[in-house]
């Protein structure tokens, strides 16, 4: 929205304001150069209205939550699938002026990460059984020979195995966009999000990103709580990085019609995102790994993101810890209200927790 509005377009933002990460107030934040629609993308009447002089569209709207997804089921299909139906339906059977559509996915979508036998090559595993993880074995094993796999970048070629009803929706939600932009000719690119971080992330909402997650615990002098043995590997990127690939796959035509991982190429542990943020808090704490399980977890994923690189030359700029330091500056100014235990609460009393 921001850079937009500083670039000189017109820029009309549609946003439900969901309360779980908005409360019940709007964002300080908002920018006065954009002008603001409060609605529900499944709203039909109010979305066809919203898009009628519209030209292009970075579609969005989803409810976030890999854990809640799986015991708030028919919200997160409808916002999600829905939803991206109803704006899908409204583009191929109203008159609008839309050329263009940049939708978020994700790298939910791919469920495990990619992994390298020795003895078999490359591999791409399913979750791991709950017998594995009940010893507290957490590293991924061979699907052919049952050897331990090492990790590697994961490419927009390995096959999708989303592992929880929110990666299903994002899979879904890109698909779709992308079938009917091929059937209508409407160029779409869809970008496959790793781990966003940065400034205006709610600290509030207990299903968003761990660095949100564990930023709030640390500014409430409370450990980080942290599954497994806290080596599972993520790739952190910042949103300033986000929003200048959204910018290169609006304006190249190379990417039209297309899927990119939008990542850093680099893994970080959980374990240690947990310690920079306390490190440059400056808190005298320790996190808590607590040698549990979740349901429907993956053990690595980060991205390989030579196909965005070469195709629209994207680069991401912020370093790790330069981004860190940035949201622990931004997160000072914050309330930050520690709802962990209670999501946590919620996943084992449904059975999703050891």
């Amino acid at each position: 929205m921001d850079r937009l509005v500083s670039e000189g377009h017109r820029v009309r933002v549609y946003d439900l304001l969901e309360p779980q990460v908005h409360g019940n107030k709007k964002p300080a934040y908002l920018n006065k150069g954009a002008e603001y629609v409060y609605a529900d993308i499944r709203n039909k009447e109010k979305l066809k209205k919203a898009i009628k002089d519209i030209e292009f569209i970075f579609h969005e709207a989803s409810q976030v939550g890999v854990g809640q997804s799986m015991y708030e089921i028919e919200k997160y299909v409808a916002h999600n699938a829905y939803g991206t139906a109803v704006l899908l339906d409204l583009l191929v059977n109203t008159k609008n002026k839309v050329k263009k559509i940049v939708t978020a996915s994700s790298m939910s979508v791919y469920g495990e990460g990619a992994y390298k036998c020795g003895a078999c090559g490359i591999v791409y595993p399913q979750l791991r059984k709950e017998e594995q993880l009940k010893k507290k074995e957490w590293e991924m094993k061979c699907p052919e020979c049952g050897r331990i796999v090492s990790h590697l970048p994961t490419s927009e070629g390995k096959p999708l195995l989303p592992t929880s009803i929110y990666a299903t929706t994002k899979r879904c939600q890109e698909e779709m966009c992308l079938e009917v932009g091929n059937a209508y000719k409407i160029p779409v690119v869809a970008l496959r999000y790793f781990n966003i971080y940065g400034p205006r992330q709610s600290l509030n909402n207990p299903y968003t990103g761990a660095c949100a997650i564990f930023l709030s615990r640390v500014k409430n002098n409370k450990s980080p709580l942290i599954f497994e043995d806290g080596r599972q590997s993520r790739d952190f990127i910042h949103v300033s990085d986000i929003v200048e690939a959204n910018m290169l796959a609006l304006r190249d035509k190379k990417a039209d019609y297309d899927s990119f991982n939008v990542g850093t190429g680099t893994p970080h542990s959980i374990l240690e995102v947990a310690q920079k943020i306390i490190q440059l808090y400056g808190k005298k704490i320790t996190p808590e790994v607590l040698n549990k399980f979740r349901a429907g977890d993956i053990r690595h994923c980060y991205a390989d993101i030579n196909k965005i690189r070469s195709k629209l030359g994207f680069t991401p700029k912020k370093s790790f810890t330069q981004g860190m330091q940035e949201l622990i500056e931004w997160s000072e100014s914050q309330e930050a209200v520690d709802l962990t235990q209670k999501a946590q609460g919620e996943l084992k009393k449904r059975g999703l927790t050891q």
